[in-house]
């Protein structure tokens, strides 16, 4: 047999023992999440607030967390949508391509992506300190926004790089100014997988616990202002996982399983709304 065919056939098997192993993984925690955390699960779980003793294994549910997970995810989504996007679009319309500013902010953004949770929950509580803040949830949206900053930054930026060129050139050709030719024809042509972006970091702020840890505090209430503390989804899991008790250990795995069924449902929308968006990309 050629020896170009056996080096074929060794890495078909390797990538295919790898995909088996990733979708074993995945159906494994799956099945752990849901086979434990199922029986907890109750209307009580999603439609109230902690009672008093709920951590002691007494009624209540996590909506707090639930409506705090939604409330800093989505704040910090919206304010890192507010940076990442100008970025984006000034290092690949305005500058010149492969410039140092260019490859230096994308340099940055690779390094900052591949940075700790945990620092950038160090670094919001040093900010903290030195303006003498409480741990709120305003707190907790700047931590997180700068969290997912770099995700969704670089994740638009290689949406971006693949518009045509030559649509940039038509437009420019047809009067249009770099800012018109920014909103209606780059990001009209990218829309599908800057949502897809948006999603994928809407979804990684509202699992992460490490960056919430010391900015957003924990609160049995719904917060009623930014400045109020927020309980989260992974902080309420990390606490009652934290208890000597068995029922609320299992709430625990209930609480995971309502996290998992949130990314899965966004994953769903991303997969949606990107193929919407995807018939009025100019091909």
């Amino acid at each position: 047999m050629d020896k170009r065919k056996i080096e074929e056939n060794i890495f078909k098997v390797l990538m295919s023992i790898s995909t088996l192993t990733v979708l074993a993984v995945v159906v494994f925690i799956l099945s752990v999440i849901v086979i434990k955390g199922l029986p907890a699960m109750n209307w009580a779980m999603v439609t109230q607030t902690p009672k008093g003793g709920y951590y002691l294994g007494k009624a209540g549910g996590i909506l707090n967390a639930i409506v705090g997970s939604l409330y800093l995810a989505g704040g910090a989504t919206f304010l890192a949508i507010l940076i990442s996007l100008p970025v984006v679009l000034y290092i690949n319309v305005y500058s010149k391509k492969d410039s140092p500013l260019v490859n230096f902010t994308r340099f940055s953004f690779d390094v900052l992506w591949g940075v700790p949770s945990i620092v950038y929950g160090a670094f919001g509580f040093a900010i903290m300190l030195f303006f003498h803040l409480w741990a709120s949830l305003l707190a907790g949206i700047i931590t997180v926004a700068l969290f997912i900053l770099p995700i969704i930054s670089r994740a638009m930026d290689e949406v971006v790089k693949m518009v045509p060129r030559e649509l940039l050139e038509a437009s420019y050709a047809l009067g249009a100014t770099r800012l018109e030719t920014s909103m209606k024809v780059v990001v009209r042509q990218a829309l599908p997988g800057i949502v897809t972006a948006v999603l994928i970091a809407f979804g990684r702020g509202i699992g992460d616990a490490a960056s919430v840890i010391f900015t957003a505090g924990f609160s049995d209430s719904i917060p009623s202002s930014l400045l109020s503390p927020a309980a989260t989804l992974p902080l309420a899991i990390f606490f009652q996982l934290g208890t000597p008790f068995p029922e609320v250990q299992a709430r625990a795995y209930a609480s995971a399983l309502i996290l998992t069924v949130i990314i899965l449902i966004i994953s769903i929308v991303s997969r949606v709304l990107s193929s919407r968006f995807t018939k009025h990309i100019v091909k």
